[in-house]
């Protein structure tokens, strides 16, 4: 499977609908979702994300039930999109072979498979499944600051030869400081640049999506992720109207309308935000911790019922060194610093 042609510079992937689930509880509504992609289709955005924020087949007791069921949401996008591709998330061992065929059924043309950065090995089937299926591919190799760059490149590589057109360096804890995300770029597109696109996907917890996106972009990255209002976990995403005007600044061609997005982000996301994402101290605590963004509102919910603080509970976390599909370790820690009271 080829690498698809890219009409610009950079191609800026949207990801509001589905790692802002997070910041929303997962209660998006159909009625949200058509005006989102109505307006970042309207801005130029190729390619929009729709599912649960832990992926396909996320809604469940363990990580939140969604609002609305993902697919009727998937069909909702495609009917409203008229140029961006919609793609979904799958997360192995969370959506099934099954749940990604029933998304394309329902209109979803790209599929992002996200495993942990060490675990790339368990993603060939999901990508051999969406070769067959027709779909682009797209690799989240997440928590990425967990391993160093040479390692990272080597599961990038595992992604690349099962058939992925874009591994991606997930900063899903927002820990990475500005060299070490360097390398980690310079790492992948040495590895895999001449056969596959690479991806980032930052977060805010520390301040540096922004300009670790500019870092990537430098180094040959093509593929960047952003939300508008930077809705998504922990602290939120790398803001999707953000990174269009600073690479317009740039003139890096993103294809982009500024005003458009800030459109989009103003008066169509901000109205039904729940929660703004914010650099407060449960989320430092994440990106200093390496701690998984969307554990943040599981610890909030479960410090209020046991009586301990969030961030100490994130704190914890990250000292055990737990990864996303570990959410239901968090009431064990919660359990355990109350005992210590």
């Amino acid at each position: 499977m080829t690498r698809p042609q890219l009409a610009h510079d950079v191609r800026i992937v949207d990801t509001t609908l589905r790692d802002g689930s997070h910041a929303m509880a997962h209660r998006f509504t159909e009625t949200q979702v058509r005006d989102t992609v109505r307006a970042l289709d309207a801005a130029g955005v190729e390619v929009i994300e729709v599912t649960h924020g832990d992926g396909l087949g996320g809604s469940s007791f363990n990580y939140g039930f969604s609002r609305t069921d993902e697919m009727q949401l998937i069909a909702a996008a495609r009917e409203e999109a008229r140029r961006a591709k919609i793609a979904v998330l799958l997360v192995p061992g969370i959506g099934t072979v099954e749940d990604l065929r029933r998304a394309r059924d329902h209109g979803a043309d790209m599929v992002r498979v996200a495993t942990h950065c060490t675990e790339a090995d368990v993603s060939p089937q999901h990508f051999a499944a969406a070769r067959d299926l027709g779909m682009e591919t797209a690799g989240f190799l997440m928590m990425a600051h967990r391993t160093p760059p040479e390692d990272l490149a080597k599961q990038a590589r595992i992604m690349v030869d099962a058939g992925c057109q874009a591994p991606y360096c997930t900063d899903s804890a927002g820990a990475l400081l500005l060299h070490e995300a360097r390398a980690r770029f310079e790492a992948l597109v040495a590895e895999v640049g001449d056969e596959a696109w690479v991806g980032y996907h930052g977060h805010q917890n520390l301040s540096f999506g922004v300009a670790n996106s500019v870092i990537a972009q430098e180094v040959g990255v093509r593929y960047i992720d952003g939300s508008l209002c930077a809705l998504g976990a922990g602290s939120g995403n790398s803001p999707t109207e953000v990174l269009a005007a600073v690479f317009d600044r740039l003139g890096v061609d993103t294809g982009l309308d500024v005003m458009g997005l800030l459109h989009a982000a103003e008066d169509v996301v901000r109205p039904y935000l729940t929660r703004w994402p914010k650099m407060d101290r449960n989320a430092i605590v994440q990106g200093w911790a390496g701690v998984y963004s969307s554990f943040l509102l599981h610890a909030e919910a479960v410090a209020e019922r046991y009586k301990v603080s969030a961030h100490e509970i994130l704190e914890r976390c990250g000292e055990l060194g737990l990864v996303g599909g570990q959410e239901d370790m968090i009431i064990d820690v919660a359990i355990e610093l109350a005992a210590e009271r």
